[in-house]
């Protein structure tokens, strides 16, 4: 079997590394940047440090600070036409998921000149595009080494997922510094959405040596680290390990995409503005049980590499998984869908378009269990009120 291995030609990781980043824009010969962020960055000072450390080596880069929480449709129409607009010939994506994925789609709108549903799954966007250079500011969507991208059409609130290697960056930087200044939720939130990654490739239909090593890699330093992080906000050792974590998880994930997990959660996500970890955080529990009988080794994996299981022979050990990670949302104050505030009718109403979105995306059929439609729906249902039960 021969196994497609895809990542960005340069990845930096370490603190500091993103006093570099002149030099990566050299070597990338991007010599007019668009620097694209959100207020939050500019706000911290995290932007204009990034534009002084170009200027010393004479770049002068363009600032798009208005990238939005869940990217749009027109959100990424207003920096393409920034784009254009300056002749820029590279984007520097300074931020979380959303800011990372906001310049992905938007390269790629330039390159290709259409509109963001045509370049939806089941299409694969392999196609060359100017360089993006990701520099995280959460451990978390991994989005600085995948091929994918999460963009909301407005028209029908659906979360359209972008794949191919149009949506990989061209360089990362991943510097655990920036990350010293995430707020409790974001640390949580993130860090839940970087190990469904991890987990999803792991167990995932299309999984490999690789992706699996990757994989493991993540869940051992995220399960070690994560409750860390989230409550010593300044402990330097566990934001350095959750940062490579959720790398590792991305670089996995980038190699098998996600599953039912992320099936599940876009469409809560879309429709209802809660926070993408959150979402996936909210559904876990009762996914891991629902395809736990599908991979028991893969899952008994998980458990060990998480630190809630320790015999390595025991392949029942994937059963502990569905507790713990019950518990860790109580730890982490991860509520409910009835608890975080969705209208019990409005979300019964739009259990079956979720489900329609949900399936269309694909990511469900990389699952070990691949749910009908009627099994998708019943999972939604449970969700609300975070049930768990046998579909």
């Amino acid at each position: 079997m021969i196994n497609r291995v895809l990542m960005p030609r340069e990845i930096l990781i370490g603190g500091g590394s993103r006093y570099r980043l002149g030099d990566v824009l050299i070597s990338l010969n991007v010599s007019r940047p668009l620097l694209v962020t959100d207020p939050t960055m500019v706000k911290l000072g995290h932007a204009q440090d990034l534009c002084r450390s170009l200027e010393k080596k004479g770049l002068a880069a363009g600032v798009f600070a208005d990238v939005v929480e869940d990217p749009t449709d027109v959100s990424i129409h207003a920096l393409a036409a920034q784009i254009q607009a300056g002749d820029h010939d590279g984007l520097v994506a300074l931020g979380g998921g959303s800011a990372i994925d906001t310049a992905k789609a938007a390269a790629l709108v330039v390159k290709t000149g259409e509109g963001l549903p045509a370049l939806k799954v089941p299409r694969i966007v392999d196609i060359p595009v100017m360089p993006v250079i990701a520099i995280p500011t959460t451990a978390g969507t991994g989005s600085e080494v995948t091929r994918a991208a999460v963009v909301t059409d407005t028209q029908v609130n659906e979360k359209m997922l972008i794949l191919g290697t149009a949506a990989l960056p061209a360089a990362a930087i991943v510097d655990y510094e920036l990350t010293l200044t995430c707020p409790y939720r974001v640390t949580v939130d993130t860090g839940i959405d970087a190990l469904t990654h991890a987990l999803e490739a792991l167990v995932n239909r299309n999984g490999n040596a690789h992706s699996d090593a990757l994989a493991l890699s993540a869940l051992k330093l995220i399960g070690a680290n994560l409750e860390c992080a989230a409550e010593e906000p300044g402990n330097h050792a566990a934001r350095e390990a959750m940062m490579l974590g959720a790398t590792h998880a991305g670089l996995a994930v980038s190699n098998t995409s996600t599953a039912l997990i992320h099936g599940l959660s876009r469409p809560i996500g879309a429709f209802f503005h809660v926070p993408h970890g959150m979402s996936n955080a909210m559904v876990l529990p009762l996914v891991t049980h629902f395809s736990l009988s599908s991979a028991p080794d893969k899952y008994a994996a998980a458990a060990r590499a998480l630190g809630f299981a320790t015999d390595e022979h025991d392949l029942t050990a994937g059963n502990k998984l569905v507790s713990a990670f019950e518990n860790l949302n109580r730890r982490l104050k991860v509520p409910t869908l009835r608890a975080f505030g969705l209208e019990r009718q409005r979300y019964a109403d739009l259990i079956p378009e979720m489900a329609r979105q949900g399936l269309a995306s694909g990511t469900p059929g990389n699952n070990p269990r691949v749910p009908n439609e009627s099994e998708m729906m019943r999972l939604y249902e449970l969700a609300y009120d975070g049930l768990i039960e046998t579909v």
